[in-house]
C-alpha cells in the first residue's frame, strides 16, 4: 500500500477511531459526533447526495475519493462505501495528508 493516506486511516481504525457504514455514519453525522466523512467514489449518487448533504449541513468536511474495494481493503473488509472518523486530530491530520497527496498527484 503506497498512498499514506490510507495507511494513515489503518491507523485510525486500529485506534477505534473510524465507524463504518451508512447508518452508522448517518446517525453519528446527525449527533454531531463526525468530525470526517468519507464516501468512495462507488456509492450511488443518491447516497452521495444525502451524505454531501448531511456533511455540509452539520459543517463536516468529506473526502469523496477512492473506490469501495480500496476503502474496505485496508479494513479487513471486501468493500465500504461511508466511513466516519469521530476524533478531531485524526480527522485533521487526514485532511492534511490527502490535500497532500492531491497536490503530489499533479
Amino acid at each position: 500500500m503506497n498512498d499514506s493516506f490510507l495507511k494513515f486511516l489503518a491507523l485510525t481504525k486500529g485506534a477505534g477511531k473510524l465507524i463504518e457504514g451508512y447508518n452508522k455514519c448517518e446517525e453519528k453525522i446527525k449527533h454531531g459526533k463526525v468530525f470526517l466523512c468519507i464516501l468512495s467514489k462507488s456509492i450511488s449518487e443518491n447516497s452521495y447526495k444525502k451524505f454531501k448533504n448531511l456533511c455540509e449541513k452539520q459543517g463536516i468536511e468529506y473526502i469523496y475519493d477512492y473506490n469501495k474495494e480500496e476503502l474496505g481493503s485496508i479494513l479487513g473488509r471486501k468493500e465500504i462505501n461511508v466511513l466516519g472518523v469521530i476524533d478531531n486530530n485524526m480527522s485533521t491530520r487526514l485532511m492534511e495528508i490527502y490535500y497532500a497527496n492531491q497536490n503530489n498527484r499533479g
